[in-house]
């Protein structure tokens, strides 16, 4: 554990050291002789020698260490090696655990956000290897890791997991939930726009009429007040903005939702990059809610922000964004998916001490200010 700046350069603010230390100095001139009539007796020589002298020194105690600190905290300190080394134990959804069996060890479950075992056991398909991996990155190489798995993982990578450590890999009776089975795709697309997209619903109409089968129906376009489709229909909502509670619940309920990209979800979505042009660039980016699928566009539905918009196979592409091909079979037996530590060790960021730093200037400035105001209602004679 040691201590450190992410901006040291900023220390030459301790410069501003000097500022209270003259203010101390000149409030001396503030005292102003007074003569009276036996002075004339006295003779001019010798004259008293002066000697410089600093009143209230609590006071200019204070206002040098707010300076000091203020400093410090401009530097950004941060504490390396600060991280809980404690036992940490893993669980993954499906396996049975006795938390007295760990009385001294932090007991979390294997999934997004890593949520202790006390709180609701997690619902829903995860990714094993990812997680695994994220968990390895963010715990000190001090600490013991110990995986608590079922005995039939889902979820699981082509490869084993590397790690950077060596982890306890403890199997128990029971198995992962198996991932639900690829949606089939739609063949309709139901569109809702307001003013500002109405030429991206353009292009979008002709994707839903490329899309239309003869035992479809129309094709389903209107404004943002237009009743939600049925589910067996992708939706395009495009309007600027937060999204619509009502098309949350639709999307969430098992619906395909395509978004642009200005439209917003709330902040605990989290989308990933799954759809890019011939350069490698981003066009679109994909998330679970709920049940359904949501893939919101990264570009302006516009020919010069979005060239594929002109090209053929712009609907097959689309199509193979909202509805991806199922993947294969990610169900292994946990005897034989136990992580291997031939990994690097990762680098663990360093604690901040800013939020200290600044609750310590906070209190110091209460003092100074109850100082000054107790010095200007009792001045010095």
């Amino acid at each position: 554990m040691g201590l450190g700046l992410l901006f040291p350069a900023a220390l030459a603010a301790l410069a501003a050291l000097i500022v209270p230390l003259v203010i101390h100095i000149a409030r001396r001139s503030e005292q102003q002789p007074t003569d009276f009539a036996a002075l004339r007796w006295l003779r001019q020589r010798p004259r008293p020698r002066s000697r410089l002298r600093f009143d209230e020194w609590p006071l200019l105690l204070v206002r040098l260490a707010l300076l000091t600190l203020f400093a410090l905290f401009l530097a950004r300190p941060v504490l390396w090696g600060a991280a809980d080394d404690s036992p940490y134990v893993a669980v993954i959804p499906g396996a049975g655990i006795d938390p007295t069996a760990y009385p001294e060890a932090r007991l979390h479950w294997l999934a997004p956000g890593f949520p202790k075992i006390d709180t609701e056991k997690p619902r829903g398909p995860i990714s094993v290897a990812s997680l695994i991996r994220e968990l390895d990155a963010d715990l000190p190489q001090g600490a013991a890791l110990t995986i608590v798995t079922p005995q039939i993982i889902s979820g699981a990578d082509a490869d084993r997991i590397k790690l950077s450590r060596t982890a306890t890999w403890r199997i128990q009776p029971g198995a992962m939930p198996s991932s639900p089975p690829a949606k089939p795709p739609a063949t309709s697309l139901a569109i809702r726009h307001d003013r500002a997209h109405q030429d991206g619903a353009r292009y979008l109409r002709a994707v839903a009429k490329a899309w239309q089968t003869e035992k479809e129906a129309a094709s389903d376009s209107g404004d943002l007040t237009a009743p939600l489709p049925d589910r067996r229909r992708a939706l395009a909502w495009l309007g600027a903005g937060a999204v619509p509670k009502s098309v949350e619940d639709w999307t969430s309920q098992g619906g395909t939702l395509l978004l642009p990209h200005d439209a917003r979800l709330p902040e605990n979505v989290r989308f990933v990059s799954v759809w890019r042009d011939e350069l490698g660039l981003p066009l679109g980016e994909a998330a679970r809610l709920g049940q359904g699928f949501v893939l919101r566009l990264t570009r302006p539905l516009r020919a010069d922000a979005m060239p594929l918009l002109l090209d053929a196979d712009f609907p097959v592409q689309l199509r193979d964004a909202l509805y991806p091909a199922s993947s294969p079979p990610d169900r292994v037996a946990a005897r034989d998916y136990a992580p291997l530590p031939v990994a690097r060790a990762y680098d663990l960021p360093p604690q901040p001490l800013t939020p200290w730093l600044a609750l310590l200037i906070a209190l110091l400035f209460g003092v100074e200010r109850w100082l000054a105001t107790r010095r200007s209602r009792n001045p010095s004679p």
